[in-house]
C-alpha cells in the first residue's frame, strides 16, 4: 500500500469522521450500527483505494459506503431485530431545525444530553464526534481503558433508554443545553492540545474541530458570554501554536517562545471577543481561563509576564470551578512570581491528591522548581517520575533531555 493512500484515510479520518458517522447515524438512528459501518468504510478505503485510486471526494465515498454497509447490515433479520429505532429522527421532535443544525452539531448535542453522565458525554463526544480510539479517551481522563470502554457503552444504551432526540434543541431550550455542550467541547480542545498518546504533540484537527464546533455555536448564540468566552479562550491559546515546536521538532515550552510567531489575528480575535464576554455578565470559568491566556498574550516576554495577576485569576478561577488542576496551576504561578522554593512549598499539598496521582505534570513542575534550585538529584528522581506518567511522544523526549542534563550536574 503506497504512502499516499495511506495519508489520504488518515486525512480523511481526521477531517470526515464525525461527518461520516453523524449521516449514517441519521440514517439509521442506531449509534452502534453507526459507528461500526463508519469503521467499516475506512477499512474499505485501505483496501479499495490502491486498487481504484483516491476519490475526488474522500468524505462523500466514505459516507456512501458507511451507509451502504448499514442498509446491508438492517435487511439481515439477525441485525433487524436489534437494530431499534434508538435516536429520535429529527421530524417527530417539536422546534424548527435550519441550516446551520448540521450532522456535527445534531450528534454532540445527542452525546451531551443532560439525560448521560457529565463524564460519559465528554468521552461519547470524543469516541463518536473526534474518532479518538478507547485507549486515548481513557487516557484524557486518567482512567482505565477497561473502565473507559464500560463507559461509553453504558452511555449509548442510556441513549437507547432515554431516547434521546437526534437533533439540536430548540430555541427556547438551547440556552441550557449549550452549558453541557460547550464543557465537552472544552475537554475536546485540551485533549487536541497535547495529544494524550502518541509521537506528535498536538491533535490539530481536534483542535480545529472544537474552534469549529465552538464557531457555530456562537453563530447560534452571538449574545452568549459563554460561548464567546470559550471561543476567546481557544483562539487565545491557539494562537501559540506556531512556536511551540522547534524546527527540529523538539518541544518549546512557553518562557522559551519566539512570539512574533504568535498569531496576532487570533490574540486580537480572542481578545475582543472576551472583552464582549465580560461585558455581558459577571466573570465565569471559561472567562477567566481566556483572561489568564489574555495576561500571557499581552506581555512581550516572559520577564514580564504580569503574574500577580495570575495568582489572582487563578483564586478566582478556583472559587468558580475548584479544580485540582487549576491548584496546581496556580502553585506553578506562585514559584514564578515569588520563587521556585515558593512553588514548592505550593505544590506539596498537592502531592496527596488522588486526581493528581497519576498525572505528570505535577511532578514536571516539582522537577522544575528543584532544577532552578541545584537539587539534582531530587529533579532528576522527579522527572523520572513525570517520564513515567507520560505517553505523548515529545513531551516524553523533552523530559528525557532534562533527565539527562540534570544528572548531568
Amino acid at each position: 500500500m503506497s504512502d499516499e493512500v495511506l495519508a489520504a484515510v488518515a486525512q480523511a479520518h481526521r477531517s470526515e469522521w464525525a461527518q461520516v458517522l453523524a449521516t449514517t447515524a441519521q440514517l439509521i438512528r442506531d449509534l452502534d450500527l453507526a459507528e461500526e459501518c463508519t469503521q467499516d468504510a475506512f477499512v474499505q478505503a485501505l483496501e479499495v483505494w490502491p486498487q481504484t485510486g483516491i476519490p475526488r471526494n474522500p468524505g462523500a465515498w466514505l459516507t456512501t459506503t458507511a451507509r451502504n454497509r448499514a442498509r446491508d447490515l438492517l435487511r439481515r433479520d439477525s441485525v433487524a431485530r436489534r437494530a431499534l429505532p434508538l435516536l429520535v429522527p429529527p421530524e417527530s421532535v417539536t422546534g424548527p431545525e435550519n441550516e446551520r443544525d448540521d450532522d456535527r452539531l445534531r450528534l454532540i448535542f445527542t452525546c451531551s444530553h443532560p439525560a448521560l453522565a457529565p463524564d460519559a458525554r465528554a468521552a461519547l463526544t470524543l469516541r463518536l464526534v473526534c474518532g479518538l480510539s478507547t485507549p486515548e479517551v481513557a487516557r484524557a481522563f486518567l482512567v482505565q481503558e477497561s473502565t473507559m470502554a464500560a463507559r461509553i457503552t453504558r452511555a449509548k444504551k442510556k441513549i437507547s433508554v432515554a431516547k434521546i432526540p437526534y437533533r439540536v434543541p430548540s430555541p427556547e431550550q438551547l440556552g441550557d443545553r449549550v452549558r453541557v455542550v460547550l464543557d465537552v467541547v472544552h475537554l475536546i480542545f485540551s485533549t487536541g492540545h497535547t495529544a494524550p498518546i502518541g509521537a506528535e504533540l498536538v491533535r490539530q484537527d481536534l483542535i480545529d474541530s472544537a474552534i469549529d464546533l465552538a464557531r457555530l455555536l456562537h453563530f447560534l448564540m452571538p449574545t452568549d458570554a459563554e460561548v464567546s468566552a470559550l471561543l476567546a479562550l481557544f483562539l487565545l491559546v491557539d494562537a501559540r501554536r506556531g512556536a511551540r515546536m522547534s524546527e527540529s521538532g523538539s518541544l518549546v515550552l512557553l518562557p522559551d517562545q519566539d512570539r512574533s510567531l504568535w498569531d496576532a489575528d487570533m490574540i486580537n480575535e480572542g481578545t475582543a471577543l472576551l472583552t464582549d464576554a465580560l461585558r455581558r455578565r459577571p466573570p465565569t470559568r471559561y472567562a477567566i481561563e481566556a483572561a489568564l491566556a489574555a495576561v500571557h498574550a499581552e506581555a512581550p516576554t516572559w520577564h514580564d509576564t504580569d503574574w500577580s495577576e495570575i495568582v489572582s485569576l487563578y483564586d478566582v478561577l478556583l472559587r468558580l470551578w475548584p479544580n485540582p488542576v487549576v491548584e496546581l496551576n496556580r502553585a506553578v504561578a506562585i514559584g514564578e512570581r515569588d520563587g521556585p522554593e515558593a512553588g514548592l512549598v505550593a505544590l506539596r499539598p498537592l502531592l496527596s491528591e488522588p486526581a493528581l496521582a497519576t498525572y505528570g505534570y505535577l511532578s514536571a513542575a516539582r522537577a522544575e522548581f528543584l532544577r532552578r534550585l541545584q537539587r539534582w538529584d531530587e529533579s532528576a528522581e522527579a522527572y523520572q517520575e513525570a517520564l513515567a506518567l507520560t505517553d505523548n511522544g515529545v513531551e516524553r523526549t523533552f523530559l528525557s533531555g532534562r533527565l539527562a542534563d540534570v544528572r548531568k550536574r
